[in-house]
């Protein structure tokens, strides 16, 4: 079966291009894609060849791993009550002539059964884009000591709002946020809510001590900026990518800090944030702020993913004409 995709042929270079998806097992489905979005942070260093290197990285290869669509086929094993539901998919490995890191930017997907997250209880299939997101910033919080706890949160791009959310959901005392870019905390639903830009942190804070930053900004100057305000025992959680870890010593020392590692996202929380979903609990459409139809130009809104700091989440149309 033929599909078009986005492919990444080189570093810099999109295209969209004619794939070849794998034969069908018992236990798959193919979807067709409705919605799909960029990852400002993976795909940009997919596609600036920065990802560590592996089979899956390699050129060409089909970014995304932010797929929701309708299935249209099963194989015989799946029961015929799925189909025409509207599924979300963290991408696919299911093609023949091109590499997937992680395959979900593609008009047709063929997934495993057991890899799909069914939506069928939303009103609105399309908020679950963000459902990986959601998951990770679920992750990262609950990774931490949050219930009654004063919370640092650095960075409010799309995981930092959402981090911010299930932090205040999740019951901390106090949520503080800090980014570069006043768009981004006009979205910011923290308790304090600091642009660095314009006013140092210490100003703010006075004499408050945090019990826990999460970072969602991926930059280690920011956290290493940020330490001074933990006290004793406090935690740290790592909740962006990072190519090198490289932090002053001397803080986490004296303080007994507490590193956590956030990768990805648990067993289980795909699902609980899809139920979420169906509440008035979180505004998860809130980071949606840029769209363009898969038939526009696709590297221009690559680049605006990637450079515009406006942008939270950039979503592909993939029916719109």
């Amino acid at each position: 079966m033929k599909s078009k995709a986005v492919v990444f042929t080189s570093p810099g270079n999109i295209e969209m291009r004619e794939v070849s998806l794998r034969a069908m097992n018992d236990d798959d489905v193919i979807l067709e894609t409705y919605w799909s979005a960029v990852s400002a942070g993976t795909e940009k260093m997919l596609l600036n060849g920065r990802l560590p290197s592996m089979q899956m990285t390699q050129y060409p290869v089909v970014p995304g791993y932010e797929t929701v669509g309708k299935i249209i086929r099963r194989g015989k094993k799946v029961p015929e009550s799925y189909e025409g539901k509207f599924v979300y998919v963290s991408g696919s490995l299911g093609y023949t002539d091109v590499n997937a890191a992680f395959g979900g930017a593609s008009q047709y997907i063929i997934s495993p059964l057991h890899k799909i997250t069914l939506l069928d209880k939303l009103p609105d299939p399309s908020v679950a884009i963000a459902l990986p997101l959601g998951a990770t910033a679920l992750h990262a919080v609950e990774l931490g000591t949050i219930s009654k706890k004063k919370i640092l949160v650095i960075g409010q791009g799309a995981v930092g709002l959402l981090v911010t959310e299930f932090a205040k959901a999740l019951g901390a005392e106090k949520v503080v946020a800090t980014d570069l870019n006043a768009f981004r905390l006009e979205k910011s639903r923290a308790d304090v809510k600091i642009n660095v830009s314009e006013t140092a942190v210490g100003e703010v804070l006075a004499e408050m001590e945090l019990d826990v930053i999460i970072d969602s900004s991926g930059s280690m100057k920011a956290i290493e900026d940020n330490l001074r305000f933990l006290k004793m025992h406090g935690e740290i959680v790592f909740g962006g990518y990072y190519e090198r870890v490289d932090l002053a010593y001397a803080q986490i020392f004296m303080k007994e800090l507490k590193l956590i590692c956030a990768k990805q996202w648990a067993l289980g929380d795909l699902d609980r944030v899809r139920d979420m979903m169906g509440t008035s609990l979180i505004d998860f459409k809130r980071i949606f702020t840029h769209r363009e139809s898969i038939h526009g130009n696709i590297p221009k809104a690559y680049e605006t993913a990637f450079s515009n700091p406006n942008c939270l989440k950039m979503i592909f149309n993939w029916q719109e004409d």
